[in-house]
């Protein structure tokens, strides 16, 4: 659950909070709702002078701010003593208005991508492009891996290595081996992991 940031909402999650910890403060014993009660009142006296005085506002707005600021700071600390308090019993929140930390989102990996190609190739050097995955298939991607393999004349094939690290969907190779039988493809990566290989493209260079 995060933080609110709107100063109604805060003031709200604060009335909320001194409202579950006094009905029931046997659940959450490490806070003491008087330190709360003192801030919220204090923020509301600064809020209602700045409301108030004429030709002051610049001053009310800053104890305002100060007692703002002042306010959160003893929120964050009492939710902090609530989470602690509520480790085994994480539904016990609710009653002050809050609830459990989200887990964050796990990235997904991308996914794969298609029709790798060759468009110009030259004496040990070669031009390779590819479509990007779709938007519904995985994860943004980060950048693409290419990698080669050269098929032997027994037919078969050695192992893949990585030849390049790319950030768009097409990559320039050079120093290439000539008149070999060479495999190429790409996958996609991202903070949470790899693709599967795109299809492979089989490239003898002059």
């Amino acid at each position: 659950m995060k933080f609110p940031t709107r100063e109604n909402d805060v003031v709200a999650l604060a009335e909320q909070m001194i409202a579950g910890f006094t009905e029931f403060a046997g659940d959450f014993p490490s806070v003491t709702v008087a330190e709360l009660t003192s801030e919220l009142a204090n923020f509301k006296e600064a809020r209602d002078a700045q409301e108030s005085m004429q030709g002051q506002t610049k001053i009310a707005t800053t104890a305002k701010s100060e007692d703002f600021t002042s306010l959160i700071e003893q929120m964050k600390e009492d939710l902090t003593k609530a989470e602690l308090d509520s480790a085994s019993t994480p539904q016990n929140l609710a009653e002050i208005g809050w609830g459990p930390r989200q887990e964050p989102t796990p990235i997904q990996p991308p996914g794969y991508p298609g029709d790798i190609r060759v468009t110009a190739e030259g004496v040990g050097e070669i031009w390779l492009s590819w479509d990007k995955p779709s938007a519904e298939s995985g994860g943004e991607v980060r950048n693409y891996l290419v990698e080669k393999a050269e098929m032997q004349a027994s037919g078969t094939m050695g192992p893949w290595t990585l030849v390049d690290t790319v950030y768009n969907n097409e990559a320039h190779l050079t120093g290439q081996p000539s008149n070999l039988r060479m495999l190429y493809r790409v996958k996609a990566s991202n903070g949470g992991g790899v693709s599967a290989p795109s299809n492979t493209l089989l490239v003898v260079l002059p």
